[in-house]
């Protein structure tokens, strides 16, 4: 059925008036003033709201596998609570394991969020190995599977690490063929040496957790990265940058024209490394991977995302529940009490990501309103290739659409939150800001706090080339 939303402010990365948005089919069919309702039309009021397009966040972790721990939402939990925060497609993860190629893993992902998933996805690939029938598989992604991006670590030895000759020959092909890589850039000998070093000398709490992943490993890690892209003549993209040791080396290659990319996530925005010097295990809850780090890689993440040196904010959204058993879930953070280095790596945020960076960028005037929808919408969408379809409100392009209340203050809490974890980093802060309706593909599927969704209702979402931002 047709639905029209009446008198909204439209706000997209270079927009802002107001008007009205029909959408029909899946799709937005005309922008226009007093736009004439038929008998059939749905009409929605949206005056005093912004009208935003959908959420993109390109970094979630549903029902992933890390070590002995597994990621607290599942599709159908974490969907939904991106959904209530605004978020209408996410870009996860298909995990290459030993023995199995990044087709199969494809497969296998889509195969889990198929039947959960309550809103559009798609997925990177994590790659674990190279040789020429990976290279084949990942090329073949590229052109016929709609998968495009491939995640590589320089971090976690003996686990899902590769090393700098893997990763040169990744992006080697893949940039010759429309793909990216997407890197974890820490030097992950030294780290693991560190750590090792810490449990020998007997610490063992959650704080040691951010001393052992120095910002500088970060920085080296970084750098060595863009190297190995510049040399392959191929675009890079860093996932969660957080100290200003590894973002110098992104502006610096950026500003010799080099196509570098990176992201950050509202951990590094809002909190800092002062959370480690509390005591007891409770500081369990701020062990991510990177740490965070000092208020002056805060300040510079925040220039850095004014500015363009940094292109948009995802969440990682990697939940482990502070509580064992919460929910069923088992080998979550409680599973490192005695051994730091066991503490599941990562924390929640897709419910809260939309919300904190209006209330925390706009309204503090770090960011504009236009920089807003461009950093969680349109440039993952242009980065990942998936614009026009997402990211953006136009003509043609999917039905997701937002109604968002920017004067509503509320509190932030994990009581009132919709995925499967037992804590939010962002537990008791007010707010303003709020997300009130959310259409996917015309379809609304949040209105207030009634869920309208429904498990299995998300679509897979091929891609195209990627890096074209």
């Amino acid at each position: 059925m047709p639905t029209l939303i009446r008198n909204g402010r439209i706000i997209t990365a270079v927009d802002n008036y107001v008007a009205d948005i029909l959408m029909d089919d899946g799709r937005i069919q005309t922008i226009g003033r007093s736009l004439p309702v038929g008998e059939d039309v749905t009409v929605v009021d949206a005056e005093g709201l912004y009208v935003l397009p959908g959420g993109v966040d390109c970094h979630t972790h549903m029902e992933n596998t890390f070590g002995d721990s597994t990621t607290c939402d599942t599709f159908e939990s974490g969907t939904k609570a991106a959904a209530f925060g605004g978020t209408t497609t996410i870009i996860d993860f298909a995990f290459q394991n030993k023995g199995t190629s990044p087709l199969e893993a494809i497969a296998r992902a889509q195969t889990t969020a198929g039947d959960k998933a309550s809103i559009d996805y798609g997925f990177h690939v994590i790659v674990t190995h190279v040789d020429e029938n990976v290279l084949a598989d990942m090329k073949t992604a590229i052109r016929h599977e709609g998968v495009s991006s491939f995640k590589m670590f320089m971090a976690y030895p003996n686990s899902v690490m590769v090393d700098d000759a893997a990763i040169f020959r990744a992006m080697r092909m893949v940039g010759q063929h429309g793909g990216m890589v997407a890197l974890h850039a820490e030097n992950g000998t030294i780290i693991e040496l560190l750590i090792k070093e810490a449990l020998e000398q007997g610490h063992t709490s959650p704080r040691y957790h951010g001393l052992t992943r120095p910002a500088l490993m970060e920085g080296e890690a970084t750098h060595r990265g863009i190297r190995l892209a510049e040399l392959a003549e191929a675009p890079v993209y860093f996932v969660h940058l957080s100290a200003k040791e590894a973002l110098k080396h992104v502006v610096e290659a950026r500003d010799l024209g080099i196509p570098v990319f990176a992201e950050t996530c509202p951990h590094y925005l809002f909190f800092d490394d002062s959370e480690y010097e509390k005591e007891g295990f409770d500081v369990a809850r701020y062990v991510m991977s990177p740490p965070l780090r000092d208020k002056e890689s805060q300040k510079a993440l925040w220039t850095a995302l004014k500015t363009d040196d940094l292109q948009l904010v995802s969440t990682d959204h990697c939940p482990f529940c502070m509580k064992e058993g919460h929910l069923g879930r088992v080998r979550q953070k409680p599973y490192g009490k005695d051994d730091f280095s066991l503490i599941p790596n990562g924390v929640p945020g897709v419910e809260t990501r939309m919300t904190v960076i209006y209330d925390g960028g706009v309204r503090k005037n770090k960011i504009s309103l236009n920089r807003f929808v461009e950093l969680t919408s349109t440039a993952p969408a242009k980065l990942f290739g998936l614009f026009p379809r997402k990211g953006t409100i136009a003509v043609g392009s999917d039905a997701d659409v937002v109604l968002f209340d920017p004067q509503e203050c509320h509190t932030i809490s994990a009581h009132t939150h919709h995925g499967a974890c037992d804590y939010t980093l962002f537990e008791g802060r007010h707010v303003h800001g709020r997300v009130k309706k959310v259409f996917l593909r015309g379809e609304m599927i949040v209105d207030g706090e009634h869920w309208l969704g429904k498990p299995g209702n998300g679509r897979f979402v091929k891609r195209g080339e990627v890096g074209g931002y």
